[in-house]
């Protein structure tokens, strides 16, 4: 995979399968010189969507970009969400401008004409995210959960991770009973025995753990990469290509934290997600921060997360992932 620079990088997830021969390419826009960013008028909101843990999170907890911004007369909007699903239904909407989600969502929200961009991508993360069963559970393998209700996030990281996770042991999602619930009410479903498993992310995931109370059936090695992307809504990436770039060299800077300082992560995050700081050094640990451009295998990567949705049926339509690039006008 080819370095970028910060200073020099452009449309993230874009390096476009069709302009682009051969995996691993960039943009032909990838070594041009980013805008400058300049002075608006004060008060001009940008409306940033986020989630409980990961790269933006920290961004908010931090404070960095709201100084950053304030100087080029920027304020800074902060919405949590409970998945990624739900943030975009809200880019869709148009009251957001910038967010993340992991690898399924933009599937689904680009299927349903949400206008987002791909601005950018983290490492892979498979290991922070799990299909969970209760200790005392009889369900010992995944082939184990035919016939059985599952808990999950309809179009989030964890459906993929769901779907392949049942192809690998010979099954599929009409072998077994899904119950599509936002992170809170499955963990609530889950423990009060009315799903038999549940297929969750970190934090939460390494929360269920810490009760000793759940047995991982399989986590996402092998089976998914589980990457952070990064999205604005195509509106504001043409308009405000410069506030882009000031939002990306942030999350750079601290992604290179995190990976430095995986309990100072904890610690730091503890008060503001309200989850126990053992758990969130565990998530941390098993995380991969970072900010990394959108090469061909990225694109391809996620290609083949739509068709397999389109096939089993869950997108309405078959979608070109590649149209849902950031190219920045020269």
């Amino acid at each position: 995979m080819n370095k970028w620079k910060m200073g020099k990088w452009l449309v993230p997830m874009a390096v476009l399968l069709g302009m682009v021969s051969g995996c691993g390419g960039h943009s032909e826009s990838a070594n041009a010189q980013k805008p400058s960013p300049t002075k608006k008028e004060e008060g001009e909101v940008i409306r940033i969507g986020y989630q409980k843990y990961g790269t933006l999170n920290m961004l908010k907890a931090r404070g960095d970009l709201e100084q950053r911004l304030k100087q080029l007369g920027y304020t800074v909007q902060w919405s949590l969400f409970p998945g990624g699903p739900q943030l975009l239904e809200a880019m869709n909407a148009g009251s957001l401008d910038f967010g993340h989600t992991g690898e399924a969502p933009p599937v689904f929200a680009q299927a349903a004409g949400t206008p987002l961009l791909y601005v950018a991508t983290t490492p892979p993360s498979p290991k922070a995210e799990a299909i969970l069963v209760r200790r005392d559970s009889s369900i010992r393998t995944v082939a184990d959960l035919k016939g059985k209700k599952v808990a999950l996030n309809k179009g989030s990281n964890v459906h993929y991770l769901l779907v392949q996770a049942l192809s690998k042991a010979g099954l599929t999602l009409s072998d077994i009973r899904p119950v599509y619930l936002p992170p809170a009410d499955a963990r609530a479903a889950f423990e009060q025995g009315s799903v038999d498993a549940w297929v969750i992310w970190d934090p939460f995931y390494a929360a269920a753990e810490q009760t000793g109370k759940v047995r991982v059936l399989a986590d996402g090695q092998g089976l998914v990469a589980n990457r952070e992307f990064f999205f604005a809504s195509r509106s504001f990436a043409q308009k405000h290509a410069d506030v882009v770039h000031v939002i990306l060299e942030e999350l750079k800077k601290v992604g290179q934290w995190a990976n430095r300082d995986p309990k100072g992560v904890a610690t730091f995050l503890a008060p503001e997600l309200g989850i126990d700081e053992a758990a969130l050094e565990i998530a941390s640990k098993r995380r991969t921060y970072g900010l990394e451009p959108i090469t061909n295998e990225v694109i391809a990567q996620q290609q083949t997360i739509a068709d397999q949705f389109y096939q089993l049926g869950l997108l309405p339509k078959k979608i070109d992932v590649n149209e849902a690039v950031w190219r920045e006008a020269k």
